[in-house]
């Protein structure tokens, strides 16, 4: 993953700006009617999402990897935590414990994402399939009045 939001990712579209600004291209932005704005977000929302955010990125990992090197380099075998470094297991123990409740958090309020936009869909499914039955309800009551006006019979229209 990336700092970069991606265009499909529904976890990243809760951050989307409000319906009525603008793009870089001068285009209006879209906003999913199933997802809320990003103001009316809990904090706990909101920080769950930029952890995930933030932890799930490469520059996480390259960060973690700068440290633990200078860690490691700094106290090779003069420094407060010399090998076997207690104290560097100890903190790396501690944060994979607060990255799992996180990113659990996370995973959560995507699943939540998730539902809302299938509820989304589902209900714009029913109003489609309303739509075509009445569309299909209109052409059959246009096809009984072309043919009730011409006076033939469907069968014999398909045969001219």
């Amino acid at each position: 993953m990336t700092d970069a939001t991606h265009p499909h990712d529904p976890s990243t579209a809760v951050s989307t700006p409000p319906a009525s600004s603008t793009t870089p291209h001068g285009r209006r932005a879209a906003h999913h009617p199933a997802l809320r704005p990003r103001g009316e977000l809990t904090r706990g929302e909101r920080a769950a999402d930029a952890l995930r955010n933030g932890m799930g990125s490469w520059g996480f990992v390259i960060a973690a990897l700068v440290f633990l090197t200078g860690w490691m380099i700094g106290n090779r075998s003069v420094g407060f935590d010399k090998y076997p470094f207690i104290l560097l297991n100890l903190i790396l123990s501690c944060l994979a414990a607060m990255q799992g409740a996180i990113l659990l958090i996370a995973a959560k309020r995507e699943d939540q994402i998730s539902s809302d936009l299938a509820n989304h869909d589902y209900a714009t499914n029913l109003e489609a399939d309303e739509i075509v039955k009445s569309i299909h309800e209109l052409t059959k009551q246009i096809h009984s009045c072309v043919v009730s006006s011409t006076g033939a019979t469907p069968a014999a229209q398909g045969a001219v």
